[in-house]
């Protein structure tokens, strides 16, 4: 089965499609730009989206649902809101059809024009904050704090399975506050919830860090992010939290009494992450065999394949592989039996690598003689005997082996490919032919940002937080500079 995925050296991309196909996370879809999540992709969406609702829902966040459509005079209200997602906007401007009179099928009709455009929802702030209006109006109605579960619509037109559609899910947090600090402390907190869920569930090591003003979402701020490294070089921003300040509080005239009984407009904040992690899941730790997916998150922890020979011998297989499923359960193991006369083993095994089963147990009369199972481990392709007496407590160890291993690995290329130049020709040359993250001093002007991005389609991904204050000269324009920026070429 293996033979079926192109190989990462041969074409990446392709590489990457391939897997997204044929693990079967998503398909195309008649609609161009959008896909279709299939059921294991969806089940892998959904682990990843109950770790993150019970972290919010720890941090005091509460969830609720907002209209898909925005009346179009909502976006022109914070202008650099609208003119950042004014080329992405889905725009509805009639709402009814009917058949046409010249036998040329179904039409818009005329006369069913709406009195206002509806743009299809590219994020929520506009209509949220106009909702907020109504709900806030003291300083005890405050902090706000509420996230919603939903699709979004931006108009790409270059799109890539999980990582750029037309439509894609996610959540998207919008709160309000009494104070900057406070919105500030908010915006920080999301941006770790964020981190500590790539680095310690997804196995993703993260640089957290702040966008240059260039750089920043569209009304806001500050914009806080996580940025992880693929396996070819490329940086993912996998997850952003913004300080909005009063930006959308006055351009919908979100005022509070405050504890002097004086007007003050609300200070916001809104943060979100997308189903954009799984691509980057993907391309953080699979092969050239498949998937490999952390245990944390995983559909499925462990698969147990019968190995047997005629019905009866698959009736004593049955019976205590369903005593070892009941305890491996009974533990918090997610697992499957795929008791399947369908296809052989080997296709069964091939096909459990493919999806990147994180634990596959074998299963047979000889092994059931001898009290043991053979084991093996999706990340390192090793293979060991375990015995059936404390088998549980034995795949429990293993999977956050597994999950370890997969963080150390996925993190010892990222740190291996941050490095620091101090010229042009070092710059350049480490984007051509090594990638990662290029650690370089830049002079501050978005001039000089956007010159070295039309040169090289490399991006500032972030300033770290807490980056060290060091002297220096601009590598491309020769001024000083204050401290070091990360830079890449991104997805």
């Amino acid at each position: 089965m293996s033979k079926e995925i192109t190989a990462r050296s041969e074409d990446y991309s392709k590489w990457y499609n391939d897997l997204v196909l044929k693990g079967g996370l998503a398909d195309y879809s008649a609609v161009r730009g959008c896909m279709v999540i299939k059921p294991y992709g969806f089940a892998l969406w959904e682990a990843m989206r109950d770790i993150l609702d019970r972290k919010f829902k720890e941090t005091g966040h509460q969830n609720a649902y907002f209209p898909l459509f925005i009346p179009k005079s909502f976006l022109s209200k914070e202008a650099d809101h609208v003119e950042g997602f004014a080329k992405e906007c889905a725009v509805v401007t009639h709402y009814r059809l009917k058949n046409d009179p010249n036998g040329g099928g179904v039409v818009v009709d005329p006369e069913a024009k709406l009195e206002e455009e509806l743009i299809v929802r590219p994020t929520s702030e506009t209509i949220i904050w106009n909702t907020y209006k109504d709900w806030i109006q003291s300083y005890r109605d405050l902090p706000l704090l509420i996230n919603q579960w939903a699709n979004v619509v931006r108009w790409e037109m270059r799109t890539r399975l999980f990582l750029r559609t037309a439509e894609f899910l996610w959540q998207e947090g919008h709160t309000a506050h009494a104070t900057a600090d406070e919105a500030v402390a908010e915006t920080r907190q999301m941006l770790n919830v964020y981190a500590d869920f790539a680095e310690n569930y997804m196995a993703v090591p993260v640089v957290r860090g702040v966008k240059s003003p260039s750089e920043r979402f569209a009304g806001a701020v500050d914009t806080y992010c996580i940025e992880a490294l693929m396996q070819d070089g490329k940086a993912l921003q996998a997850g952003t939290s913004h300080f909005l300040g009063q930006n959308f509080a006055k351009a919908f005239d979100v005022q509070f009494s405050n504890k002097e009984n004086k007007l003050d407009y609300v200070w916001a904040t809104s943060w979100g992450v997308s189903t954009r992690l799984i691509g980057g899941l993907i391309m953080v730790h699979s092969d050239d065999q498949g998937l490999v997916l952390p245990p944390k998150i995983a559909p499925v922890q462990v698969v147990i394949v019968p190995i047997y020979k005629g019905a009866d011998q698959k009736a004593g297989l049955d019976e205590k592989v369903m005593e070892i499923v009941k305890a491996l359960r009974a533990a918090g193991i997610s697992v499957k039996y795929d008791d399947n006369d369908n296809n052989r083993p080997g296709w069964k095994f091939a096909e459990y690598e493919m999806k990147g089963v994180p634990v596959r147990i074998a299963i047979g009369a000889r092994d059931l003689e001898n009290q043991m199972v053979e084991v093996a481990r999706r990340d390192t392709k090793e293979k060991m005997s375990l015995p059936l007496e404390g088998l549980p407590a034995s795949i429990l160890s293993l999977l956050d082996q597994i999950q370890q291993n997969l963080f150390d690995k996925a993190k010892n290329y990222r740190d291996s490919h941050i490095t620091r130049v101090d010229t042009w020709e070092e710059f350049e040359k480490v984007l051509d032919e090594k990638g990662g993250f290029v650690y370089a001093h830049w002079d501050g002007t978005a001039e000089t940002e956007e010159k070295i991005k039309d040169l090289t389609k490399a991006t500032i991904r972030c300033i770290p937080l807490d980056n060290p204050q060091e002297e220096g000269t601009c590598i491309l324009t020769g001024k000083p500079s204050k401290e070091r920026v990360l830079f890449a070429r991104a997805y």
